[in-house]
């Protein structure tokens, strides 16, 4: 704060002069308004807390919610066997595992601000089980092992594994210890569970260098818990995601080269002589985008394998999706003991094995393996979400970026049988999947979007549905461009309860 010297400083006289100067004559005011002390000032209405308060009030049709994390949750995972309990993964670097039960039943469970009728006091947040730490960068992915969850392996943008072993009574999900990480990558973008009958506890992920790693978990083996089954190295970019044959024994990879890759795994389709397999080759089909019949401009982003096993379908860019065909091995799976250790390495195949079946009497029929079965393209921007629906249904939908999602029948040519157009708005959907259900029949498919919100649609009956086919929806997430949307779902135990995850 300046101060004047005394030679600078103004007289008394001057000061009253220039204020007699400037004083307004009584006389000359046409209104004398009254000085009252307790009148606030005015105020812009984006300053008022009140104003403020009301423009972010949400709608809230949850009946609990969990806000242990402090950043956006980027995954979420269901135990197969108790449905109630969740794990999640988040931008604050941790995760957490907690039982979703909440005191009403009737109504699906979705987090923090989820009530029709406004609270007048704060709802006590369900409390966590076991809290997940170690990881030094965001938690983007998380499952529990099948067939019976007996771990939750994490994962996340410091490349680290991390697994959590049940130790609770009859392992049912309520207590957890940690017991090995591994890091082989910087950054890995997925992860998912294999549901082979014969390897127990395997997970399969994608890193952002193109590499794709499967593991097995084993807290008994105390030398190595965590052993690398597979490593693959053909992408040549980030991958994006993956998804399993229904019967586990092979893995469909895709990246942002616009490149898909088959691997047989656990060497069975090797063992049958199964075309592409042989020679040390570790991928059954490989589409790159050096075939233009392929080629997809920005990469493909997401990946589906029929409920058969007869074909795959990927989804990228500008809203491709493409049909590919897969080999069919039809076997009872066959298991080498004590495959263990790092194997061998080669580049060449594209795989590092540690071991894996090595007999049995399987057959295997090519048919159309490895062809383009079919070229679609319904929507105008990346299919971020893909999802079939439960046999006997033939439906594949696909959900895309620019808000959209694309019913398609698998049993006609793949013709489009609903168009949902502005499923969430424009906002990027961001994840579909089927109910499944014995009593709905499987023709329920839940959506979730960036407008903060999950949608379920019936999707029987072709483009005339009333209301698109929309049977019900659920807010309270912040979306709709305000930092917020829904980033994923679990809906196990036959839909009746869906527990969602948050970007705020």
């Amino acid at each position: 704060m300046s101060s004047l010297h005394p030679s600078e400083q103004p007289t008394h006289q001057n000061t009253q002069d220039e204020e007699e100067t400037s004083m307004l004559d009584p006389a000359e005011a046409e209104e004398e308004i009254a000085s009252d002390p307790d009148q606030p000032m005015d105020s812009d209405p984006e300053d008022d807390p009140t104003t403020a308060q009301e423009e972010i009030q949400l709608q809230n049709d949850s009946i609990a919610h969990f806000d242990g994390h402090k950043d956006s949750i980027f995954c979420i995972a269901q135990h197969p066997l108790y449905p109630t309990i969740v794990a999640t993964g988040g931008g604050d670097d941790v995760g957490y595992i907690f039982d979703s039960t909440s005191p009403e039943k009737e109504k699906p469970v979705l987090p923090a601000s989820y009530e029709s009728t406004p609270q007048t006091t704060e709802r006590e947040g369900i409390k966590a089980l076991y809290k997940l730490e170690g990881h030094t960068d965001s938690v983007n992915a998380i499952t529990f092992t099948l067939p019976k969850g007996e771990y939750v392996v994490s994962v996340g943008l410091d490349g680290r594994l991390r697994a959590y072993k049940d130790t609770s009574n009859a392992q049912t999900g309520r207590t957890w210890t940690f017991i090995a990480e591994a890091q082989e990558v910087e950054e890995i973008n997925w992860l998912i569970p294999c549901p082979h009958p014969q390897y127990p506890n395997t997970v399969a992920f994608g890193a952002n260098d193109g590499s794709v790693w499967v593991y097995t978990v084993s807290a008994e083996d105390e030398t190595s818990p965590l052993t690398i089954v597979q490593a693959f190295y053909l992408h040549t970019a980030s991958c994006t995601a993956g998804a399993w044959t229904p019967n586990g024994k092979m893995l469909a990879t895709v990246s942002e080269d616009s490149s898909l890759y088959v691997w047989d795994v656990f060497s069975e389709a090797a063992a049958v002589r199964l075309a592409g397999a042989e020679g040390g080759q570790q991928n059954v089909v490989g589409l790159t985008a050096q075939d233009q019949r392929f080629a997809v401009e920005g990469g493909l982003f997401s990946v589906a394998v029929a409920p058969t096993g007869a074909f795959v379908v990927v989804g990228g860019a500008g809203g491709a999706v493409k049909v590919v065909g897969l080999p069919r091995i039809d076997a009872e799976p066959s298991v080498t003991k004590g495959a263990k250790g790092a194997g061998s390495t080669s580049k060449t195949g594209g795989g590092k094995r540690s071991g894996g079946p090595t007999g049995g009497n399987s057959t295997s029929a090519s048919g159309q393996a490895g062809q383009i079965l079919a070229s679609l393209q319904a929507q105008n921007d990346s299919i971020e979400t893909l999802a079939f629906s439960p046999a006997p249904l033939t439906l594949l939908a696909a959900g895309s970026v620019d808000g959209s999602i694309a019913l398609f029948d698998t049993a006609h040519r793949f013709a489009v049988r609903r168009h949902i157009r502005e499923a969430h708005e424009e906002f990027a959907v961001v994840k579909v999947e089927f109910v499944r259900n014995d009593q709905t029949g499987g023709w329920l498919l839940t959506s979730s979007g960036m407008d903060g919100v999950v949608r379920r649609f019936d999707t029987r009956g072709g483009t005339a549905a009333a209301g698109q086919g929309l049977v019900g929806e659920w807010r309270g997430h912040r979306g709709e461009g305000e930092g917020g949307g829904v980033l994923g779902f679990v809906q196990g135990g036959g839909g009746e309860r869906i527990v969602t995850a948050g970007d705020e």
